[in-house]
């Protein structure tokens, strides 16, 4: 199911239609029943099965040659850059086919061929890419600090070492561990040898074998990286894409980590969980969410697929990329892959999803939070909402500041999740900044830009981050921002509705200011780079819904939090079904499951079970899928007619009953706002900057005196947000796979 996609490219001219990306998604996503041999066919065919032709790493590449019915397997000879390679090929899973790994592949252009007598011969030219990446992410990143030394392996406790190189490279190494029947892991350094507490587990596919877990350590993109599967090495064969531990159930979860930060480091560990740092260690606490590796499941993740390391959507789709390559040619193709993973680790799949469809075949984004611009543009009006509040003239109640900020509670712009608005700072950070966003440490404090004392150093808002994406301002070498609030009505709803005064509105807007280039508040409003909002709809770095969005099954599942300062507030869901009507007509492919907050006992609980029904639901689906052979018109067609029936929007109670009434659910737990909403804008909130029009008193439910009105015009010279129309610069997803090879420039993918 998850063979690369071949011949799906976008034109050298214009915009890739939706139709064109449909297509493609149907190609990659659904591969292994698209790349069958034909048994009719005159002609050899070679495909790539580890990952696109044009994006090898690592000097190798498994692959796949279809062979005419007519042609006897062993008739058919390859070569790799005219060298026979025919040993390296065995017949595959498919009738008619065979695999190899194909290694020694030289930096650059490789070219295979495949011939027989009687049928026309096949050429495949793949393009090697070093394994310390980049391949599509666009330049690396500098400061880069590595953290091998500080890493220590899961249960083994053991440090990996001191990094080989500049890109922090370590040798790859394999340990295995076993569950002890106590129910702890435990390291197995002899694998020949059964410990008499050795535990069994029985998997999805009823095999109950010993829980012993093979671990691979690595590096990949300047990641560190790991994979954790069950593997006896004393009864099952030594793993390779033609022998298959007989505890491996065929799926890959692949998991993303939270937070939002800068990079400039490797990072530390590859699993973070949004209950804190306390459970943040390594794949094995994939358990906590769904018990996956005791039931069969392959699981893989990196320090740069973790969100709090690296804010980069773009790069965590390329590790992800090479780290499941590394798994396909030591384990051969999964039947599916699921991307797994809350809050940040929410964002990554989400964007990958659009944006390279078919790395994951179906998403569970919990604590969905869309991506990184819809992260933090709404929360770095906080700051900004304060200013105005803790100097007014007026009296503000709690009340009125919280219909202003539109979040379930006015806390939320003054407790924990306002230190992630300090993703528009530069750095350094004022002394009594709880931000914690700047990574220092592991990069040393004299690393990090200060207008004063370091303008060249590394710069901790999230457009430097993103830089290769967006690009920089020519004039001033920093990053170009699509970030901006002229015309913006803060409290225009809550104005409309009576909450607070024609004072206090004019106020408000008249002081709320914005942000410099340093992120440091300022009188004025924030002024976005028109390029770098073109760039941000274009490119797909505001979450639109559309791109592989539109054909991938989705269960999105939070707890609820609307009720106190947390940073996963429930809208966001409700905001992504509204993006996925827009760009499709529908949001079919989309189920939304909520459950209590899980700060208690009982809610964690009920979250936790919650995660076992996601996974369970999420492998019928794509099973469901994978085993569908009846035709379709459309790939959207397909994933919704095979969503299980039992799988359609839920809430659970206090004592984790399932709810399917919404009228309940949206009683129970209903979903707030934020700024950016409490000012007008409709409810797929993905306007970065509004077109304008004129002040109108029309607008306004309460009245206004002519020296208020006037007032008002002259707050907004150029007029206020006109919600009516589409952003400035807002246009179509350009297309998917696409390349950066400098910053602020992209091609598509080949």
């Amino acid at each position: 199911m998850n063979v690369p996609m071949n011949g799906c490219h976008r034109p050298a001219s214009g915009a890739v239609s939706s139709t064109l990306i449909v297509v493609c998604a149907l190609v990659f996503l659904f591969g292994g029943l698209a790349a069958q041999a034909d048994p009719v066919s005159r002609e050899l065919e070679i495909l790539a099965l580890s990952t696109r032709p044009g994006m090898v790493s690592g000097g190798a590449v498994l692959v796949r040659i279809n062979v005419p019915q007519n042609v006897p397997l062993d008739a058919v000879s390859v070569t790799l850059n005219g060298q026979d390679i025919t040993n390296a090929f065995r017949p595959g899973e498919e009738p008619g086919s065979l695999v190899g790994l194909v290694e020694s592949l030289v930096l650059g252009k490789n070219t295979l061929g495949a011939k027989a007598k009687g049928v026309q011969a096949a050429r495949l030219d793949v393009i090697s890419h070093p394994v310390t990446g980049p391949i599509f992410s666009g330049p690396h990143q500098t400061p880069f600090i590595c953290e091998t030394s500080s890493f220590v392996l899961p249960v083994t406790g053991e440090a990996l070492g001191a990094p080989l190189d500049a890109d922090c490279s370590i040798a790859t190494r394999v340990d295995y561990v076993y569950k002890s029947t106590d129910g702890t892991l435990k390291p197995l350094p002899n694998p020949t040898v059964r410990p008499v507490d050795l535990a069994q587990t029985t998997t999805t596919e009823g095999r109950t074998v010993n829980y012993i877990v093979r671990v691979e350590t690595g590096t990949i993109d300047r990641a560190i990286y790991q994979i954790a599967i069950l593997h006896d090495p004393d009864t099952d064969p030594v793993t390779s894409p033609w022998t298959k531990p007989v505890g491996w159930n065929e799926r890959l979860i692949y998991f993303f980590g939270g937070g939002c930060a800068p990079g400039y480091h490797q990072g530390e560990f590859t699993f973070v969980s949004k209950f804190g740092p306390s459970v943040e260690a390594s794949v094995f606490d994939i358990e906590r969410y769904g018990d996956a590796l005791s039931r069969g499941y392959a699981v893989a993740a990196s320090t740069q697929n973790i969100f709090r390391m690296n804010c980069n959507d773009v790069l965590s789709a390329e590790t992800t990329m090479m780290v499941k390559e590394r798994f396909i040619r030591q384990y051969g193709v999964p039947r599916y892959t699921i991307g797994w993973g809350g809050s940040g680790g929410s964002m990554q799949q989400d964007l990958m999803a659009q944006n390279y469809p078919g790395l994951l075949d179906g998403i569970t984004p919990s604590e969905n939070l869309l991506g990184g611009l819809d992260f933090f543009t709404p929360i770095a009006d906080c700051p900004l909402l304060r200013r105005v509040f803790d100097s007014s003239t007026q009296a503000w109640t709690v009340d009125q500041k919280t219909a202003v900020a539109g979040w379930g509670v006015w806390d939320y712009c003054t407790g924990s999740p306002a230190q992630f608005a300090n993703v528009v700072r530069a750095g350094p950070y004022p002394p009594d900044s709880a931000g914690t966003i700047c990574p220092a440490p592991p990069v040393p404090a004299a690393l990090i830009y200060d207008p004063a004392t370091n303008p060249t150093g590394a710069r901790c808002t999230w457009f430097d981050n993103s830089v290769n994406l967006l690009g920089r301002d020519p004039e001033t070498g920093f990053a170009r921002r699509a970030m901006d609030n002229v015309g913006v009505q803060y409290g225009l709803v809550a104005f409309n509705a009576g909450k607070i005064s024609a004072v206090q509105f004019l106020e408000l807007n008249e002081r709320i200011g914005g942000y410099d280039i340093d992120g440091n508040i300022i009188a004025s409003r924030t002024v976005a780079d028109r390029k770098a909002l073109r760039m941000a709809y274009e490119t797909g770095r505001m979450n639109s819904g559309a791109g592989g969005l539109t054909t991938v099954p989705i269960i999105d599942w939070r707890s609820y939090h609307d009720f106190i300062a947390h940073i996963h507030d429930s809208v966001r869901s409700q905001i992504m079904r509204a993006r996925l009507i827009a760009a499709n007509g529908n949001a079919a492919n989309q189920v939304i499951l909520i459950s209590p907050h899980d700060g208690t006992p009982a809610g964690a609980a009920i979250y936790a079970a919650l995660g076992l029904d996601v996974l369970r639901l999420m492998d019928q689906w794509l099973g469901n899928i994978a085993s569908d052979t009846a035709p379709y018109d459309s790939l959207a067609e397909k994933v919704v007619r095979n969503k299980p029936a039992e799988l359609v929007d839920a809430c659970y109670g206090a004592a984790g009953q399932k709810i399917t009434d919404q009228a309940t659910c949206e009683s129970l737990y209903p979903a707030r706002s934020n700024p950016r909403l409490a000012a007008g804008e409709p409810l797929t909130n993905d306007v970065l900057k509004c077109e304008l029009k004129p002040v109108n008193r029309r607008d306004y439910a309460q009245p206004l005196t002519d020296q208020q009105l006037a007032r008002l015009e002259t707050i907004f010279p150029q007029g206020v947000c006109d919600y009516s129309r589409r952003g400035v610069e807002q246009e179509p997803l350009v297309g998917t796979w696409l390349s950066y090879p400098s910053p602020g420039h992209f091609r598509p993918g080949d």
